[in-house]
């Protein structure tokens, strides 16, 4: 196990497939869902609201042993009527899956659907939100100074606006609504606190004091709340 190693953590969408990467060693991921492939050394299951007291967190990995391209009905032949029967999946060969003596959780309900990261970052994590590698220069920075200072911001959280879906770097749910920072020229809802990386480079406080502000003005941040739910494939 290397720092740099690759880890894709993907949803557990219910016990039995999970059953499935435990006991036979395999597990499907939909082709469409992961435009960035699954290359990766580790592969590690986020359990959603079908998994009851475990639910909302990261229990188990595995080592990513190899892949090949399947349809659905081909994986599982007795729901050859299955609406997306026909969807091309990928088939990941597991080695024996391995429990976190530290469940890897998330802190308020959001949308997972599939997190590129690191084996550094993994093993050291203690929230989904530590898992984030993507994203612009001086992210982690700012995302790591509002932690210390009692505010817990979500990564690559999706925001949705006038009919079009967006991913912000940072979101912070309050009680008068959703303060999002995008820091750079991406595409981005209206609404949120945009950042140079200029400013995040040359004034790092000051861009966290704008952040407070604008916390502060939307009546402070929301408490914590239970994780996130998923679709099924």
């Amino acid at each position: 196990m290397n720092p740099e190693d690759r880890v894709l953590v993907a949803v557990a969408i219910s016990p039995r497939d999970f059953a499935i990467a435990r006991d036979e060693g395999w597990y499907r991921i939909p082709q469409k869902r992961v435009p960035k492939g699954v290359h990766a050394e580790y592969v590690a299951f986020y359990f959603n609201r079908a998994f009851g007291a475990q639910k909302w967190a990261i229990h188990y990995f595995g080592r990513h042993l190899g892949h090949e391209l399947a349809r659905r009905r081909d994986l599982l032949p007795d729901e050859a009527d299955h609406p997306r029967a026909e969807e091309v999946y990928y088939r990941i060969q597991l080695g024996p899956l391995q429990k976190l003596e530290r469940p890897i959780v998330s802190l308020r309900w959001r949308r997972i659907s599939f997190i590129h990261t690191t084996w550094d970052r993994f093993i050291d994590a203690t929230e989904i939100n530590d898992l984030f590698v993507e994203g612009v220069p001086y992210v982690d920075r700012l995302y790591y100074a509002l932690r210390e200072a009692g505010i817990l911001p979500e990564r690559r959280y999706q925001i949705h606006e006038a009919g079009a879906e967006y991913r912000v770097d940072l979101a912070i749910p309050c009680v008068a609504g959703m303060v999002s920072v995008i820091v750079g020229n991406q595409p981005g809802p209206t609404s949120a606190l945009r950042l140079t990386t200029e400013q995040m480079a040359n004034d790092p406080a000051g861009c966290e004091s704008l952040v407070k502000q604008w916390v502060r003005q939307h009546g402070g941040a929301r408490p914590l709340g239970p994780g996130s739910d998923q679709a099924s494939c």
